[in-house]
């Protein structure tokens, strides 16, 4: 499910770029983006411990 939601914001994102979006709409994005990235290695790291 997280794995989803990365994917769904990183396409986003990339859309955002190729059409020129303004910067605080890309940065928005890109911040969201890592902290989905954020809570999916600490989720994964929690497991294999």
């Amino acid at each position: 499910m997280l794995n989803e939601e990365i994917c769904n914001l990183r396409d986003k994102l990339n859309k955002s770029i190729e059409e020129g979006e303004d910067y605080e709409s890309i940065l928005k994005l890109s911040v969201e983006l890592d902290k989905l990235i954020e809570k999916f290695y600490i989720k994964e790291e929690s497991s294999i411990k």
